[in-house]
């Protein structure tokens, strides 16, 4: 499915009105349905499905193991439902769900592992891979609106998303990352949003060392960042 359509809309230079078509984001209701009861309900730019699921439920470690996409039974109509099977019960005693602008996160109060990484980056590394990031966001150009999200070891990125939601972004991008068996480990998350908590828990999640944006991050973001040594 695409993920955008176009639309008729007036532009208005200055007080002149006229008809055009403009690019305008697709946003789909996506269900995820596991063993068969519905765990969470989100919206979502309907690309890299599988990315996402897998994103968001090894992220959480509410399954063990990576979902193959074969497995991931796929229900697109006037939204998008997913049904995954998997051992034992579906939502771990003690979860608890918190929703964010579209986003998931799930909570069992435990802390985060010190990350030991000595990847580190010069300032102007840093610059020119931000740089082909964000060359990178043609979505964004488009009908704007969209958040982008990609895992580089400072040299290339290795995996890259757009999505309506920050938090899809970066789950299909660690979602990406698993399915293809690519390490964490000397990376660099790049985000096009403000770190948020969630933001940072994720990357304190897979301990990804470092965590980059244009945007600014909240003080409760800082305080995971420096707990998690990110």
């Amino acid at each position: 499915m695409d993920p955008y359509i176009k639309r008729k809309i007036i532009k208005y230079q200055g007080a002149s009105g006229k008809e055009s078509e403009d690019p305008v984001a697709v946003e789909k209701k996506l269900r995820l349905f596991l063993n068969g009861k519905e765990l969470i309900t989100l919206h979502c730019t309907p690309s890299m499905i599988p990315e996402l699921i897998n994103g968001i439920l090894l992220t959480e470690k509410i399954v063990p193991d990576k979902i193959s996409p074969d497995s991931i039974t796929l229900e697109m109509n006037e939204g998008i439902n997913i049904h995954v099977s998997v051992a034992g019960d579906a939502v771990p005693e003690g979860m608890h769900f918190t929703r964010c602008l579209g986003g998931y996160t799930f909570s069992q109060g435990k802390p985060f592992r010190k990350i030991e990484d000595s990847f580190v980056l010069a300032p102007e590394t840093l610059m020119a891979i931000f740089q082909g990031f964000h060359q990178r966001s043609e979505l964004f150009r488009l009908p704007g609106c969209f958040h982008s999200a990609a895992l580089s070891d400072g040299k290339s990125i290795l995996a890259f998303a757009e999505d309506i939601g920050r938090h899809n972004a970066v789950d299909k991008v660690t979602g990406y990352a698993l399915l293809n068996d690519i390490s964490f480990r000397g990376k660099i998350m790049l985000v096009s949003c403000r770190i948020s908590s969630e933001i940072v828990s994720k990357c304190a999640r897979w301990e990804i060392p470092i965590v980059a944006s244009r945007a600014a991050p909240t003080d409760l973001a800082i305080e995971i960042a420096e707990a998690a040594g990110i």
